[in-house]
């Protein structure tokens, strides 16, 4: 059975050679016959075999990417700072921790505040920590793709299989190992450092989280807690006797608490300090300037401002610190407040009567006692004697003050309205002890004093910044030779109202504060502002049209005062600065521009609406706003052209005077009799303009004169050319010409031409010399007819 299945598959095997030896034949004829053509054998050779230098370009790409390896990690450079930062981190959130969870002090509503502050603060820069180590562990992995692929390089398989390959490239191989091992050490240590750097964000994150909803929780049980009933009536017996509240702790607590905030938001209070460094410089170079020029007594008028403005910069500092740090911990404030007390008792030595000053000392003393009361850690019991006995105090010296107050302090509203609810608090805050609403108490009277603290401040402060841009005014007229009086009243009229609203808003601010409701305030005003509101396809809301009447309206308040802050004023006896007012001009015109075109990026509303306003507005000026609109476009080609400058002395058809104003729509001349002319600009462009003092101030000063005979003429001319030569206004570099005529037998006329310096001194001069030829002519008997 065995042989003739072998028979059978021998001869299955010479059938199949037999077939293809048969098919091969073609082949190899055709292969024969071409290499009979003598044509090139190469393209028979394997062109896949690989040449040691393609090796070493399969190596380079090793090299390649295990060198990227320290230099990606090189790059990994806040690594260090993130792990300080997080150390930073978790023992602030132990601190709060602590803070929260403790059951032996009440906590202070500001405190909790400052709380939540500082725990966004944590929440953000950990968020900021995490993003920047998830995106190093996205390169430190792209970096271990890119590793892991070279496997997959079949040449680099053979390479690295193959020892003749490796007895090949044995120096490449030996480098490569050491470089492979500082690449190891390095891709375990940086991820092991990214991941333990992870976790403790991710467990910061967790942990704030948790503080924030707890922080919560607790200013809502201290808000509602604060109407009921805390403790027991004033005058009810405690059973338990009062134990202190741990002072050297709590104050270690709260400079700790207070340091970790400052680190965390340290940017408003560079702002703060940049602000009132300007200030002092500004004010300080200004001084000195009118002390080089020993013009002082110019400032004689200042009562708030003085060379050395140090006291002044401080009281700025500590007056606007509140507004800069609205939840900065309570200890803070209140070290603030005693500071600017203390400051303010200083200022106020000489410069209030005794009986004035004796009173801000009393009052000085009801705001300084309750702070130190807090801070010794009296017995909760022992407080409240005290806050009764300073809060009735302080509604009887309410009382007393308001009703002995001279007519010159009433002229202070804001002081005396605050004094109103200073008094109103204190009552409220004696009702408040006497029923146990001791949180209520402490609210209620540190907002009165504090407000009529920060009211009194404020007033100072807003003076002061009066002062200050008056004495930039009186500087710079001084250092430009101008006369030193104008009219400041109309300055200051609009400089006081400013003032005095930017002090009302900072002090509602606050006051409202103070009294915890002004994030409830706000959130409620952000709310009603931002909320979209439609009409038709025309959506807006509150708050783009609130910012940009603001923007607008600060535009314009920039470009009405920018000439006072460089002292000028408008004054028609100046001459020499026709230039700077043109600049001014131009400088007006931008701020004009500029703030409606931000005022329209900032708002937000929407560009296609604007057009359309705008196209409706091209049809209402093609039915009859043409001269506006021409007048308008007539005043921006005055002011770039130069025509016309201020101060320019011009005549337009039968009109003459100097250039007052150049406004958009309409400028001013001021005639020689006083009267200010209005001419519409497109009017001017329209007519011919001639203007004496385009390129310079001098103006030919004709004389005609008709004098006896006989008389001799050399004499007469060379006495009339001593006069004019001799006379200061007359610009000598022109000749004067000097012709006289005959007339008759009996006289002779005289044509006298010269130049004057200053066209606005012309008819002066020209009047002086003719007197003065009168009595030189008297003088030798010449009569003049």
């Amino acid at each position: 059975m065995i042989i003739k299945n072998s028979f059978s598959i021998s001869i299955r095997n010479t059938i199949i050679l037999f077939i293809a030896l048969c098919f091969s034949i073609p082949t190899f004829a055709q292969k024969t016959k071409t290499m009979d053509k003598g044509q090139d054998l190469s393209i028979l050779s394997d062109s896949a075999t690989l040449t040691k230098g393609d090796y070493l370009v399969h190596l380079e790409k090793v090299f390649e990417t295990i060198n990227k390896v320290p230099v990606t990690v090189s790059s990994f450079k806040n690594l260090t700072p993130i792990a300080a930062h997080l150390t930073q981190d978790e023992a602030a959130l132990a601190l709060l921790k602590s803070r929260l969870t403790q059951t032996d002090r009440t906590p202070n509503l500001q405190n909790l505040q400052m709380d939540q502050t500082l725990l966004e603060e944590l929440q953000t820069n950990n968020t900021d920590c995490l993003a920047d180590l998830d995106e190093y562990e996205k390169e430190l992995r792209a970096l271990k793709t890119e590793i892991l692929n070279l496997r997959k390089d079949t040449v680099l398989v053979k390479v690295f299989t193959l020892p003749a390959m490796r007895i090949m490239f044995k120096e490449q191989f030996a480098e490569l190992k050491k470089k492979h091992q500082v690449m190891d050490s390095l891709l375990k240590t940086t991820t092991l450092s990214i991941n333990n750097l992870q976790a403790r964000t991710s467990a910061n994150l967790i942990n704030i989280k948790e503080l924030m909803y707890l922080t919560d929780r607790q200013l809502e049980t201290v808000s509602i807690k604060a109407f009921g009933k805390e403790r027991r009536y004033l005058w009810e017996t405690a059973n338990n006797k009062n134990k202190g509240v741990g002072f050297r702790k709590f104050i270690n607590g709260e400079q700790e608490i207070s340091g970790y905030y400052f680190v965390y938001t340290r940017s408003s209070r560079l702002l703060l300090l940049i602000t009132c460094a300007t200030f002092f410089f500004w004010v300080f170079f200004n001084f000195r300037s009118m002390k080089q020029r020993d013009r002082l007594e110019a400032l004689d008028d200042f009562s708030l401002l003085s060379p050395q403005p140090y006291l002044i910069t401080f009281i700025m500092l500590f007056t606007l610190a509140p507004i800069f740090d609205l939840k900065a911990p309570a200890l803070y404030i209140e070290s603030v407040q005693i500071i600017l007390a203390i400051l303010l008792t200083l200022f106020f030595r000489k410069r209030l009567p005794k009986k004035l000053f004796y009173y801000w000392c009393t009052f000085a003393l009801l705001l300084l006692a309750p702070v130190f009361l807090r801070l010794l850690g009296m017995p909760p019991r022992f407080q409240r004697w005290l806050l009764l006995f300073l809060s009735l105090s302080s509604t009887i010296f309410a009382g007393i003050v308001l009703r002995k107050l001279d007519e010159k302090a009433k002229r202070y509203r804001m002081i005396l309205i605050t004094g109103f609810i200073y008094a109103i608090f204190a009552v409220i805050a004696t009702l408040c002890n006497l029923f146990g609403r001791f949180t209520l108490t402490q609210i209620f009277y540190s907002t009165g004093v504090n407000s009529l603290l920060n009211a009194v401040s404020l007033t100072i402060l807003a003076k002061v910044l009066v002062e200050a841009f008056l004495l930039q005014m009186k500087s710079s007229r001084i250092r430009k030779g101008y006369p030193e009086y104008f009219d400041w009243r109309q300055v200051t009229s609009g400089l006081k109202r400013l003032t005095g609203i930017g002090a009302t808003i900072i002090w509602f601010v606050i006051f409202t504060t103070n009294l915890n409701i002004f994030n409830g305030l706000y959130e409620s005003l952000l709310e009603i502002l931002i909320e979209k509101r439609t009409i038709g396809n025309f959506s807006f809301t509150f708050g783009g049209i609130v910012l940009f009447l603001g923007i607008i309206w600060t535009a314009n308040f920039l470009q009405k005062y920018i000439a006072y802050f460089f002292g000028d004023t408008g004054d028609d006896d100046i001459e020499d600065n026709k230039g700077q007012r043109s600049k001014l001009l131009i400088t007006r015109l931008v701020l004009l521009i500029g703030g409606f075109l931000i005022a329209v990026a900032a708002s937000g509303l929407p560009i296609d609406k604007i057009t359309v306003v705008l196209g409706a507005l091209g049809v209402g000026i093609g039915l009859g706003l043409q001269n506006i609109v021409s007048n308008f476009v007539s005043g921006i080609i005055l002011i770039f052209d130069k025509t016309i400058r201020i101060g320019d002395v011009v005549e337009l058809s039968n009109k003459k005077g100097r250039v007052k104003e150049i406004g958009v729509r309409a400028s001013t001349l001021l005639s020689e009799e006083g009267a200010e002319i209005i001419i519409p600009n497109g009017s001017i462009l329209s007519n011919n303009i001639i203007n004496w003092t385009l390129s310079n101030n001098q103006m030919r000063v004709d004389i005609s004169l008709n004098i006896a005979k006989p008389f001799n003429s050399t004499e007469v001319v060379s006495q009339i050319r001593d006069i004019i030569i001799n006379n200061n206004n007359v610009f000598v570099n022109k000749e004067p010409v000097i012709m006289i005529i005959p007339v008759s037998k009996l006289k002779s006329n005289i044509k006298i031409y010269f130049w004057c310096k200053d066209i606005s001194n012309a008819d002066l001069t020209r009047n002086i010399i003719i007197a003065q030829i009168f009595e030189a002519h008297e003088e030798k008997e010449i009569e003049i007819l």
